[in-house]
């Protein structure tokens, strides 16, 4: 992503946050977790939100050497490993050629 979609991501996140969860994470249980928590109070939803966003934007950008232990309270694979595909211990990597 660059940087204008890692913006336009965050704003998404500050006025629906479960709709910024279902960008990075898809249909998951950080999904179902962001939407409870988020029907409990605003700033919960929020809290939980810019944490999955985070953990994952960390991953991409940190890229992976070798696989990450899974982050404390997530449970997507596609945040935790930071979008890239995971096939057991084989990571794969897209890559664009010009």
């Amino acid at each position: 992503m660059s940087f204008v979609a890692d913006v336009l991501l965050l704003f998404i996140t500050i006025i629906f946050p479960p709709f910024g969860v279902f960008i990075i994470g898809g249909c998951s249980v950080d999904l179902l977790i962001n939407i409870a928590l988020t029907s409990l109070g605003y700033f919960p939803g929020h809290i939980h939100a810019f944490y999955l966003e985070y953990v994952y934007m960390q991953r991409r950008d940190y890229g992976l050497l070798e696989p990450f232990e899974p982050a404390p309270g997530v449970y997507s694979d596609a945040i935790n490993t930071g979008g890239r595909q995971v096939y057991g211990a084989v990571i794969v990597e897209e890559t664009v050629v010009a």
